[in-house]
């Protein structure tokens, strides 16, 4: 019985604190309290660790990284101005009146009447990344191609005129200066070092938004993702998901201690938008082309001479490897330096200087880090057996020695790349010889003129011209107007083409 009791007082007593809740929840209490609570400081930086060199537990800081670096990372806006474009087509007004004439042909279809020509204005936007007290900045060569005005933009806002210092289109590298005092450049760090998992921060100014930091980490390293078109391009970037945008281009891709281990360049996206994927140019390629500027006016590339591809598993199972990795010797080019040392088509290339090779990239990116006459060990597998080369890098000619480049004050003017036109073509086209036009850049050529890569200058000023040297000797001194004479290989005709030095 008196359990019974219990048992009912025990009931009782519950029932009475759950109403007693339910009262100061509802009608007795009033409006329902809400508890905040507020935390002085701000652990979060607290809340990641990572480890150092040696191992030790240390907080992951990104704001530390970002005061470091955000100084030493530039807005770059570039023009291109073409005063020939968007020319004004207009109805021939003969065309009738000599309609079925013997004249018809004269005023045929290579006869227009141009109204007057309204500039084409291009502005692009870009990073840059200070490299030195003297003013000296890294960018990516598409940033800076072709513009005729440079302008620099600083952190704090400062604003400067730049020049082209160089630039190397097969890296994708540019360096430009600017005059400027109380600059903050950002140091280099060993890109070799760099480790795939390893915390990166991505600064720059994407989509004109100046001064933008991103985290992420690195992704992989020797990506090889087809984007440059030159013949002799070099492509091994790291790879990371810290978000790059267009406008971060030229940017910086820092490590925690805020050192520079790549110049942003790519993004591969579906959408052109970040997506997950970012490359940058390792930081040792740039060191390199950045010393070559500005000793030699040009990129001193060492080659190997040979034609490369990546091995995986269905080249090594049809070649009979023994392998899965490195990097196999399809052919020996001309005079090549890797044929001279002994290396042979089918060797597989498996480590240069103890850096290991797992694919072709990675030789690039090692290689690109020498100048023709250099020496590297080549280690490689033959019928399933290592052997070692040392063999004396060459240039593009087949040459181990520096490449000059001559004349390079007048051919930055004109903007061009000339060769002596050979003997063979001179002949087939009944000339006595001439200068031919490679490539045009920003410059007079190209501003002033409609000339396409591909013209050979036979007369300048009514002067005949046989090699890139006389050409230089008549313009050195010149002033005042030119008038270049000559052919197209695939146009017939001759072509004049005027402007003023």
């Amino acid at each position: 019985m008196k359990r019974n009791h219990l048992i009912t007082g025990l009931i009782a007593f519950a029932v009475t604190l759950l109403t007693v809740g339910v009262y100061h929840l509802t009608i007795g209490g009033g409006a329902k309290v809400v508890k905040v609570e507020h935390i002085d400081g701000s652990p979060a930086t607290q809340a990641v660790y990572t480890l150092d060199e040696d191992g030790n537990v240390i907080p992951l800081d990104f704001t530390r990284v970002a005061e470091k670096v955000m100084d030493g990372v530039v807005h770059i806006r570039s023009v291109q101005t073409n005063p020939l474009g968007n020319r004004q087509q207009m109805e021939d007004p003969f065309k009738d009146f000599f309609k079925d004439s013997p004249f018809e042909d004269f005023f045929g279809p290579r006869f227009r009447f141009e109204g007057p020509s309204q500039p084409d204005v291009r502005v692009g936007s870009g990073s840059g990344v200070i490299i030195s007290a003297d003013g000296y900045i890294v960018t990516n060569n598409h940033v800076i191609a072709d513009a005729d005005d440079i302008e620099v933009t600083l952190h704090d806002n400062r604003t400067f005129k730049a020049t082209v210092v160089g630039t190397d289109p097969t890296t994708d590298v540019a360096l430009i200066q600017i005059k400027a005092d109380d600059l903050h450049p950002i140091p280099f760090a060993n890109s070799d070092e760099v480790r795939v998992g390893e915390w990166v921060m991505a600064v720059g100014n994407p989509f004109n938004l100046t001064s933008t930091v991103t985290a992420g980490i690195v992704s992989a390293k020797a990506r090889n993702i087809n984007i440059l078109r030159e013949q002799y391009a070099v492509e091994s970037f790291i790879q990371t998901d810290a978000a790059i945008n267009p406008g971060n281009s030229g940017g910086a891709l820092v490590n925690l201690d805020g050192a520079l281990i790549g110049i942003n360049t790519a993004i591969a996206s579906p959408t052109g938008a970040y997506s997950g994927y970012g490359f940058a140019v390792p930081s040792n390629i740039v060191s390199k082309v950045v010393e070559d500027l500005m000793k030699y006016g040009v990129v001193q590339r060492g080659v190997l001479g040979v034609m490369i591809r990546t091995v995986d598993g269905n080249l090594a199972k049809e070649k009979d490897l023994g392998v899965t990795s490195g990097a196999y010797v399809d052919s020996l080019l001309e005079n090549s330096a890797a044929g001279a040392a002994g290396i042979k088509p089918g060797d597989v290339i498996i480590e240069v200087d103890g850096n290991k090779i797992d694919n072709s990239p990675r030789l690039q990116e090692i290689i690109a880090q020498h100048r023709p006459g250099d020496k590297v060990n080549v280690k490689v597998l033959r019928d399933g057996k290592e052997k070692t080369f040392d063999v004396v890098l060459s240039n593009r000619k087949g040459k181990a020695e520096l490449v000059k480049k001559e004349h390079a004050d007048i051919l930055n003017i004109l903007g061009a790349e000339f060769e002596t036109l050979d003997k063979e073509t001179a002949r087939k086209l009944d000339i006595k010889g001439g200068v031919k036009v490679k490539d045009l850049t920003a410059g007079k050529l190209r501003k002033y003129t409609t000339m396409r890569p591909g013209f050979i200058i036979t007369k300048v000023d009514d002067k005949p011209v046989t090699s890139v040297d006389e050409l230089v000797k008549i313009l050195k001194d010149k002033k005042g107007g030119v008038l270049l004479e000559g052919v197209y290989e695939d146009i017939p005709g001759t072509y004049y083409y005027a402007f003023g030095m």
